[in-house]
C-alpha cells in the first residue's frame, strides 16, 4: 500500500517559488487508480514525486508502512515501484532484446523476449533485435516499454498516459494487458489518463487540479462531475469563438 502524507512541491521560477502541489495525501491500494484532471494540474509531477524522479519539498510517502521519502529512484525501483514515461527514453546502441534483459534483471531467452513484445502489439521478430533509438516510433517505444514494466512485475507500476501514441494498437488491448499485469502480480496499477475508457476501468479516480486533489473516489462517484465540467468547458469555448 502507498501512502501520500502531506506532499508539497515547490520550484524556484526566477527567483520566485511556485507551489506545483499542495499538501497530498493518498492512499493507493486498490488494483486500478487513475490520475486525471485538467493540463499543468500536477498529476505526473506527483506521479514523478512517487516514483523517486522528485523530491518532495514537503511531507512523507510510505509503501507498505515503510518511509522511502529519501529513497532514490533506484532504491524505490528495487522496492517494488516501476515507472512508465508518457515520453519514453530511447537509448543507442541498446537493443530491444538488451533493454528487455535488463528489466528482468538477469539475461532473457528470445523465446521469453518475444512473448512480452507479442503482450504488447508488436511483431517480436520485427523488434527484437532493433535498437531501441529514434528508428524507432513513439507508439513503438511505447508498447516496449509497457512491456518492460510488465517484465519487471512490481508491486506498484505507474503508467504516464500510456495510451499516448498507440492509436493503432487498440484501448482494448492496453486495457487487457493491465488486466493481465494485476492477475499475475497484485499490487497496483496507477495510471495517468484523460481517456474515458482508461478511467472507466479504475477503482478509484483522483482528480488533481491545481496541486490538489479536487475530487476522488470510485467511477460511479466521479465520472458525472467530470463529464459536467466537460461539457460546460465546451458551451464556454462555443461562446468564445
Amino acid at each position: 500500500m502507498l501512502e501520500l502524507k502531506n506532499i508539497s512541491y515547490t520550484v524556484d521560477a526566477d527567483g520566485v517559488e511556485k507551489e506545483i502541489l499542495h499538501n497530498i495525501n493518498l492512499t493507493v491500494d486498490e488494483r486500478f487508480v487513475a490520475f486525471t484532471g485538467p493540463n499543468g494540474g500536477g498529476k505526473s509531477t506527483l506521479a514523478k514525486v512517487i516514483a523517486g524522479i522528485l523530491t518532495p519539498t514537503s511531507g512523507n510517502i510510505l509503501l507498505d508502512g515503510e518511509d522511502i521519502t529519501a529513497m532514490s529512484i533506484t532504491e524505490r525501483a528495487k522496492h517494488g515501484i516501476s515507472f512508465a514515461f508518457q515520453q519514453p527514453v530511447r537509448f543507442k546502441g541498446i537493443t530491444v532484446h538488451d533493454l528487455l534483459s535488463l528489466a528482468a534483471g538477469e539475461p532473457m531467452s528470445v523465446t521469453r523476449a518475444c512473448s512480452y513484445l507479442s503482450e504488447v502489439g508488436l511483431c517480436a521478430k520485427d523488434y527484437i533485435n532493433r535498437e531501441v533509438n529514434a528508428s524507432l516510433s513513439g507508439g513503438e517505444l511505447k508498447r516496449i516499454e509497457i512491456a518492460t514494466v510488465m517484465i519487471r512485475g512490481t508491486q506498484l507500476s505507474i503508467f504516464d498516459e500510456p495510451e499516448a501514441g498507440i492509436d493503432l494498437w487498440s484501448f482494448q488491448n492496453l486495457i487487457q494487458v493491465f488486466e493481465k499485469m494485476h492477475a499475475k502480480e497484485g499490487g497496483s496499477i496507477l495510471i495517468i489518463s484523460h481517456q474515458e475508457r482508461i478511467l472507466n476501468i479504475a477503482d478509484k479516480i483522483v482528480v488533481i487540479a491545481g496541486g490538489e486533489i479536487s475530487r476522488i473516489g470510485t467511477h460511479a462517484e466521479v465520472m458525472p462531475h467530470l463529464l459536467n465540467a466537460n461539457v460546460a468547458c465546451q458551451a464556454l469555448t462555443e461562446k468564445l469563438k
